[in-house]
């Protein structure tokens, strides 16, 4: 019996030949392919810049940095998020501090985040959590008069919306994943979004440790003129390949379409599951997702959710815990300032289903006779 798995990337001989193409031009580190996939990844979101990194957890060190986040200072964090978006405050010297989210959304709200705000708040991180867009404005409401700037933790929502807008596109800052659980792929990488110039400059030269010229503009000077770079604060290795550029610019292509097959699979999972899918992730009021993690929260007297996996896989369907939370880890165990009901409902309680672009309806009718099975 095969077994469905939880994601499959969508990636072909077209991401394959470009990337040979990338390897054959013999420019294989950052180079003109990255900055083409960040200034197509900017058109798309309808951003000024964007800044192509190394992966998410680096995109959100950079936002921290940028943001003016360091020793001293608090950020507020969703604790019901992969632990990346807690540690980057940490990398910072800072400290994150867990706030609760909605049930329903699995988001970060206006009341969770006020509930938690000090004088010492430096920072938001606001998570699209599983592609959910978060209602950015609302965050903002509360967290602009403490003179905290929100950053939107987008790993999860290249695809999504706010508002009518890419989701990330109306924050100061933005980070976004590539990794190959996420629709838009590279491997490895990410991406930093924002409106000011000057911080985007700044973010350039910090992900190739602080150097003043990047190693593509020295090797391309005019008349091969000499270049002597200057290093004026620490920097870090953050950089994206052009390997990865030219996979990624595939790939945003491709992603309408991926959008539009993960809703309507979403959509017929809803359909299928009857009286469990009113656990079943769904839009906001204030935008629409992408679906990048379909996950189900299992009603009151379903059975415990190890046994609900392991009857899964006793099915054929590899399916997944639902969203880690930090404050439940050995690094921020006992760190949490307020109950946080909801993280620990929805860390306890759910699960992903298997959705990726090539999951065919035989494949979706198995999980769901499955779920059904196992759930009673």
């Amino acid at each position: 019996m095969s077994t469905i798995p939880v994601m499959i990337p969508w990636l072909g001989e077209e991401e394959a030949e470009a990337a040979a193409e990338a390897v054959r031009s013999g420019w294989v580190a950052q180079g003109p392919r990255v900055a083409a996939f960040e200034q197509a990844f900017a058109d798309h979101l309808g951003v000024p810049h964007a800044v192509a990194v190394s992966s998410c957890t680096t995109a959100l060190h950079l936002a921290m940095i940028g943001a003016g986040v360091g020793p001293g200072d608090e950020v507020v964090v969703p604790s019901l998020s992969f632990i990346a978006t807690a540690n980057a405050v940490t990398y910072v010297g800072a400290t994150p501090v867990f706030a609760d989210v909605d049930a329903a959304t699995g988001n970060l709200t206006a009341d969770t985040v006020a509930e938690v705000l000090t004088g010492r708040t430096k920072a938001v991180i606001a998570v699209d959590q599983g592609g959910v867009p978060v209602d950015l404005d609302a965050i903002r409401a509360v967290a602009g008069p403490h003179g905290a700037t929100v950053v939107e933790d987008a790993a999860c929502a290249a695809g999504s919306t706010h508002r009518g807008r890419p989701a990330g596109a109306a924050a100061e800052i933005a980070a976004y994943s590539f990794h190959p659980r996420k629709l838009l792929t590279t491997g490895e990488g990410g991406m930093v979004t924002c409106h000011d110039a000057a911080l985007a400059a700044r973010l350039r030269r910090l992900r190739e440790h602080g150097m003043s010229v990047s190693a593509a503009d020295r090797h391309t000077a005019a008349g091969g003129a000499s270049v002597v770079e200057t290093y004026d604060e620490i920097g870090f290795n953050h950089r994206m390949t052009d390997i990865q550029a030219a996979v990624g610019l595939v790939q945003l292509g491709k992603l309408p379409a991926m959008v539009a097959r993960r809703r309507a699979l979403a959509a017929r999972y809803r359909s299928l599951l009857g009286p469990l899918a009113a656990g079943l992730v769904a839009d906001p009021a204030h935008g629409t997702g992408n679906f990048q993690a379909c996950w189900l929260l299992l009603p009151d007297g379903a059975p415990d959710r190890t046994e609900v996996l392991a009857r899964l896989a006793a099915s054929g369907v590899s399916a997944r815990r639902g969203i880690m939370a930090a404050h439940l880890e050995t690094p921020y165990k006992g760190s949490a300032r307020v109950p946080l009901p909801a993280t620990e409902l929805i860390t306890h309680r759910s699960l992903i289903l298997p959705l990726f672009h090539t999951l065919t309806e035989e494949q979706q009718d198995t999980v769901v006779a499955a779920v059904r099975a196992a759930v009673g």
